[in-house]
């Protein structure tokens, strides 16, 4: 049912998966079985959503092969530098109760530490003792992605950043695809603000779909990495419902035109 791409390493990540921030711990279990259930095979989280060991118990639950699952998760702002990140990794590893996750990412590039080079050099060592998969990063400007390039041996696999249609991000998608990064969206509905949106509203009429469901269908046709949240069963499984119908070039002009620069989280620059 879901779509994969292809990572620069050679792995693939399914293009739409399962995000769980703000779903507490003791329901993270639930949400992440119901979401496998339905047929999602990309779960994302992070150290910061403080839900691992709920995501590994839901994991565990719905008792899949371990290589049909792809597991996302981050190291947090307050582990940077080299050897923090790497006992951040093992507390993460831990929770999850993994042996090794799919994709670790840094969660922020949290400029004001100047860390971010160390703290990728630590995912560098874990890539290649086989733990993580593959490696990446989180809301990295281009200017971070820069000096990231030119310090460190392993371009990104992904740069997952606030990706909607009010904050389309088109410098950093085109620098992505310049240099093999995937771009994965975060806040891909731009925290509920698509829901009741006229132009999107009206698309999905057309299709008999969502304003939500139009808008996920949006990120495929552009070629992102989606990972919508919700702790609402019947919305978990809507949001995988988006692989039958298909954005003709008058609809995703309408929605390239909502692009207003507008985030509903910080500037990279601005996080420490």
């Amino acid at each position: 049912m879901d779509l994969a791409l292809q990572l620069n390493d050679g792995h693939t990540i399914p293009q739409l998966g399962f995000g769980v921030y703000k779903i507490p711990d003791a329901l993270a279990a639930g949400a992440v079985q119901i979401a496998l259930e339905a047929g999602y095979r990309h779960i994302d989280t992070a150290a910061l959503y403080d839900n691992e060991r709920g995501v590994g118990e839901g994991l565990a639950r719905a008792a899949l092969p371990r290589d049909e699952v792809f597991v996302t998760t981050k190291v947090w702002d307050d582990r940077h530098g080299y050897d923090q990140t790497l006992r951040a990794f093992d507390e993460s590893l831990a929770k999850l109760g993994l042996d090794y996750v799919d994709l670790y990412l840094i969660h922020w590039p949290a400029p004001r530490q100047n860390l971010y080079i160390d703290t990728y050099r630590a995912l560098e060592t874990l890539h290649a003792g086989g733990r993580a998969r593959s490696i990446g990063v989180c809301n990295f400007h281009t200017h971070h992605l820069d000096r990231l390039l030119a310090e460190t041996d392993i371009v990104p696999a992904v740069n997952q950043v606030e990706l909607h249609p009010w904050l389309q991000q088109t410098e950093v998608r085109a620098y992505n695809a310049a240099h093999g990064i995937l771009t994965e969206a975060w806040s891909p509905l731009a925290r509920g603000r698509a829901i009741g949106n006229p132009v999107l509203e009206t698309i999905g009429a057309q299709y008999g779909k969502s304003a939500a469901q139009v808008v996920l269908r949006w990120h495929l046709q552009l070629g992102n990495v989606v990972i919508p949240k919700s702790a609402t069963p019947s919305r978990i499984r809507e949001n995988l419902d988006v692989f039958d119908f298909t954005l003709t070039d008058a609809d995703i002009a309408a929605i390239t035109a909502l692009d207003a620069g507008e985030r509903t989280g910080m500037d990279p620059d601005d996080h420490s």
